[in-house]
């Protein structure tokens, strides 16, 4: 965690590979539905999704010793150089090379980003439903984008969360009536 903490720029989404790669991939302590269950349930509670995701990987594979070493590891690399960088801000901004590097920087991050995206799309089962909510949720991003509407991707969670609940819970009601009328005759 002290790892991906330091190497990780661009904060939890650019985390979701390098996650991936260290503890689905390298070490095998989760599977890729594990995993993908992980990243949507960081992602759909309070905090951040680096923060939550270290904090079940450290719980999963070493108990509640585990999540607070391994929620704390993820958190010092940046603490350390957000508190540095506090100390000498203004300087540091004017700093030729630094503003490049982070230009660099922030271009690699959505690359990380939309490889950790992809990874997660071609893993997904593609049942109509889970198509039905990606091509609704891409769908409703490029016109509120097109459109500049300011829409919070929290409500994308919330939403889709919501359909999610809805579809299973009528699927339930259906298997108990189908229950009742076999039970019936």
């Amino acid at each position: 965690m002290l790892k991906i903490g330091l190497f990780a720029f661009g904060g939890g989404y650019a985390m979701i590979s390098f996650f991936e790669n260290e503890f689905v991939a390298k070490r095998k302590w989760l599977s890729a539905d594990e995993f993908s269950d992980m990243v949507a349930l960081a992602e759909s509670t309070p905090g951040p999704l680096a923060i939550n995701s270290a904090t079940y990987i450290g719980y999963k594979t070493g108990g509640v010793s585990g999540s607070v070493l391994c929620t704390v590891a993820v958190c010092i690399p940046s603490f350390t150089v957000i508190y540095l960088i506090s100390l000498f801000f203004n300087a540091f901004l004017n700093i030729g090379w630094v503003a490049a590097a982070f230009k660099g920087i922030r271009t690699g991050v959505i690359f990380l980003i939309l490889s950790a995206g992809v990874k997660m799309f071609i893993k997904l089962p593609k049942t109509v439903f889970n198509i039905v909510i990606f091509a609704a949720t891409v769908a409703c991003m490029i016109a509120f984008s097109v459109l500049s509407v300011n829409f919070s991707s929290v409500f994308y969670i919330l939403i889709s969360g919501a359909v999610g609940l809805t579809v299973y819970l009528i699927k339930r009601l259906k298997d108990r009536k189908k229950d009742k009328s076999d039970d019936i005759s």
